[in-house]
């Protein structure tokens, strides 16, 4: 019988906003698997899942997150922690893999599925979605997504600034991601298009650490890896004005 790995969105961090779908799918799983860095500290996803199922339950998977620059190490890593998943689906009818945020939005599932399905081809893969981190900011900011037909860009700031700066020269809102190590050309990108306004960040959203802030006050200043932007389009039009 094919065994099934499940990605559960677990929400960026507050375990109060992993869903009701997402909690009955960890406690479904024989195995919840939760990646950690190589430094072994518990991180997000582990937290979260250690709210709602035993940690006998839990299995820790070291992957290369914070690796991006030695790609060989990087694929070893990877390697490795697919056989160790492989494993334990070899072993057990469900697999539930935690992720952060949404495990279709810039989710280390993906990679991992990808190298499942090679290596255990009958598996079945199944994600459940979960409350992302630019969702969170907006609750907890204020700011508004999206308006009748604006577009929304996500942009991750590790393909670099100009892309993030070409994306506000544009229309709609844009949602940049993982940009706290360049949050001073960021700050940038944001003055020089006019964007610096009404955008805000934050960081640790949903955790006691939670910063949320005007990206006016950037100052360059290095901020925590997974800080999250939302940069809003000028919205002159009054009430329903971009329909």
């Amino acid at each position: 019988m094919s065994s099934r790995l499940i990605g559960v969105g677990v929400g960026p961090g507050d375990p109060e906003l992993v869903t009701v779908k997402g909690v009955n799918a960890l406690r479904a799983a024989d195995v919840v698997v939760v990646p950690v860095m190589d430094s072994g500290e518990r991180g997000r996803a582990e937290a979260t899942v250690l709210h709602y199922v035993p940690a006998g339950k839990v299995v820790r998977v070291v992957f290369a997150l914070n690796e991006r620059t030695d790609r060989t190490r990087r694929e070893v890593a990877w390697d490795a922690a697919g056989e160790r998943v492989a494993g334990l689906l070899r072993e057990h009818g469900a697999v539930a893999f935690a992720t952060i945020g949404d495990p279709n939005v810039y989710s280390t599932f993906t990679y991992l599925a990808q190298t499942l399905v090679e290596l255990v081809p009958d598996t079945v893969v199944e994600t459940v979605p979960g409350i992302t981190a630019m969702q969170e900011l907006a609750a907890r900011s204020g700011a508004v997504l999206t308006e009748g037909t604006e577009p929304l860009t996500l942009v991750p700031v590790t393909a670099g600034a100009a892309v993030l700066k070409d994306a506000l020269a544009g229309p709609g809102t844009v949602v940049a991601y993982k940009f706290g190590r360049q949050a001073g050309e960021v700050a940038e990108a944001l003055r020089e298009t006019g964007r610096i306004g009404d955008a805000v960040w934050g960081s640790a959203l949903g955790l006691p650490e939670e910063s949320v802030r005007p990206a006016a006050e950037l100052d360059g200043t290095p901020l925590p890896y997974l800080s999250t932007l939302i940069a809003p389009p000028r919205r002159d039009g009054g009430r329903g004005g971009k329909l």
